[in-house]
């Protein structure tokens, strides 16, 4: 069960020109230093779900997703390695529900094709169960390969899952020598609200670097501190609900990144709650049918499934530097600390 999802209003379908994504997927990137910064308590104050926790403290430099992984990135992955679609990476909710994220799926088992109508390529992707996040991270992390889903493509690389597709798997975690994750909550956090000034332990209260509640107009030019969220009122109403990633072009964070408050809900590694049978894995960021609390940095949320989806959920994804990116950052670090002692 998610917590704080409020009811939704139905929507128009879409019949916009459809495109088949097959080409190799591009993650755009933005880099977070500052290892070994401290981190926050956080996880309560607005209500947040789960137990507290010190969030943030990120011990290793690492490169995240910019933006939120789009219906037009899971498309290409989708033809990639779904043609007999294995694990079920594809729900049929992405096409069918009003809020789906209008991936179509074509064919018959064995020769599945896919394609994302045009107008909503550039809108996060829902529908995805923790497990499907990992598996698209899987494929990332092996070069995003063409074929059945098996050990090469989806089922082993960050995460090792061997056909795993249930309610626990709290024993599932991220694997020495990662290429590409599911973000962590500390590498989410860090990127979402720190200030990105050293290793401190400062934050803003909102991933819009800003401690002020951000404002949910869509306005353009963008003036800074906007986010998709519910405040007396939808930021676009049907039949998107969801804005394309980034359309708030001043209002990312400092690292960077953009809609980590708003639109959707995204994935983490972190393991909230466990029980005999199950395991809660966290959501972080708040979407665009709940008000502004839920974006707030206090707020951790849960799904009891990692198996389950919702309408109101994506994911983001996080990358090890190219070895010559670690090696500017060790050069500019070098260069601020000789000003300093200058």
């Amino acid at each position: 069960m998610l917590k704080g999802i409020g009811s939704l209003l139905a929507v128009v379908a879409v019949c916009a020109c459809a495109v088949t994504a097959s080409a190799d997927v591009i993650i755009d990137t933005v880099p977070v230093g500052n290892p070994g910064n401290a981190g926050e308590l956080s996880g309560q104050g607005a209500g947040g779900y789960g137990p507290d926790r010190i969030c943030g403290a990120v011990d290793y430099t690492y490169n995240i997703g910019k933006f939120e992984v789009t219906a037009g990135q899971y498309t290409a992955f989708l033809n990639a390695v779904a043609a007999t679609d294995t694990y079920g990476l594809y729900n049929t909710s992405m096409w069918s529900d009003t809020f789906g994220c209008k991936i179509q799926r074509s064919g018959t088992s064995g020769s599945y094709t896919y394609s994302v109508a045009g107008d909503w390529a550039n809108r996060p992707v829902n529908y995805v169960s923790y497990w499907d996040a990992s598996r698209f991270a899987n494929w990332l992390h092996n070069g995003q390969p063409t074929g059945a889903q098996g050990p090469g493509t989806t089922e082993r690389g960050a995460y090792t899952l061997d056909g795993y597709n249930g309610q626990d798997g709290r024993t599932i975690q991220r694997n020495p020598g990662w290429n590409w994750a599911v973000t962590s909550e500390d590498e989410w956090y860090k990127a979402a609200y720190h200030k990105n000034d050293g290793a401190s332990g400062n934050y803003f209260d909102y991933p819009t670097s800003n401690d002020a509640v951000p404002s949910n107009d869509l306005i353009n030019p963008d003036p800074g501190n906007n986010a998709n969220f519910y405040q007396s009122g939808y930021t676009i109403g049907s039949p998107y609900y969801r804005t394309e990633v980034g359309e708030f072009a001043n209002s990312d964070s400092p690292y960077g990144t953009f809609d980590q408050g708003g639109n959707v809900w995204e994935w983490n590694e972190s393991v909230v709650y466990e029980g005999s049978n199950y395991a809660y894995r966290g959501l972080r960021g708040g979407s665009f049918d709940l008000n502004d609390g839920f974006l707030h940095a206090s707020y951790r949320n849960y799904v009891d499934s990692p198996a389950g989806g919702d309408n109101v959920i994506g994911f983001r994804v996080s990358e090890v530097p190219e070895p010559a990116t670690m090696v500017m950052l060790a050069l500019a670090g070098a260069g601020i600390l000789r000003r300093k002692r200058a």
